[in-house]
């Protein structure tokens, strides 16, 4: 399904159809507002039926105020909400027996699954994103945006050192590219690289016994995880 009005069609098809579960994977940190407008009614309209529904989004989005106001109104509802860092892949599955998957590089398309193993494989994983993510707070104190921030930037480190590109990793982690590269403006000062790609070899490195050697990806996030502030 190429069309993105006929994927929307379907989905609202889909969950005014569903009885028991919804589970939605949603990469790229904060929802478009527009995108969180047409979907609150129809969720709620859905939690208020009693069905369940579980959704992931990046940690990125908690920074997202229309992310955020739509949380709080649906887990005031029932639903249940959590963050993850890196991983996820974009998805629906409904009633554990029709699945919505992305397509690679192909904005607005969807692939509809309804085969058994396939969607038995996307429950899977998203249940094992599930296990791994945390709570999404509607408010987020400095202590928390602090830690946040760090598990961020640990994980820029590990994609810095596989050689991603600043785009890739940007879109990885659902933030800016902007926002990626001060991440990594601040990495390269902590190891003393001069350019991202002396970083990525520097983090690579198997650290050496004495003065000058490369610092591991814990250290370069600095004390506590952090090189700095978000």
């Amino acid at each position: 399904m190429t069309d993105l009005g006929a994927v929307r069609g379907l989905i609202a098809e889909l969950v005014a159809d569903a009885e028991c579960e919804l589970l939605t994977s949603q990469p790229g940190g904060g929802r478009p507002p527009e995108s969180l407008e047409e979907a609150i009614g129809r969720d709620e309209a859905l939690l208020a039926r009693g069905v369940r529904m579980r959704t992931v989004y990046q940690h990125t989005a908690r920074y997202s105020r229309p992310t955020a106001a739509y949380v709080e109104r649906v887990t005031a509802l029932g639903a249940q909400v959590r963050t993850l860092g890196d991983g996820l892949m974009r998805m629906l599955v409904f009633d554990g027996h029709t699945g919505l998957m992305e397509v690679p590089d192909r904005s607005g398309a969807a692939l509809v699954v309804r085969e058994p193993n396939v969607v038995h494989f996307m429950k899977a994983a998203f249940e094992r994103s599930w296990v791994a993510a945390e709570p999404f707070p509607v408010t987020v104190g400095p202590d928390a945006a602090r830690s946040l921030t760090d598990e961020l930037r640990q994980t820029i480190v590990r994609l810095l050192a596989e050689g991603l590109e600043d785009k890739v990793i940007a879109r990885r982690l659902g933030m800016s590219e902007r926002t990626c590269q001060r991440h990594i403006a601040g990495i390269m000062r902590a190891v003393g690289a001069k350019s991202r790609f002396q970083a990525g070899y520097l983090l690579s490195a198997e650290p050496r016994a004495g003065a000058g050697a490369p610092l591991t990806a814990r250290e370069a996030a600095g004390p506590c995880g952090t090189s700095g502030t978000a």
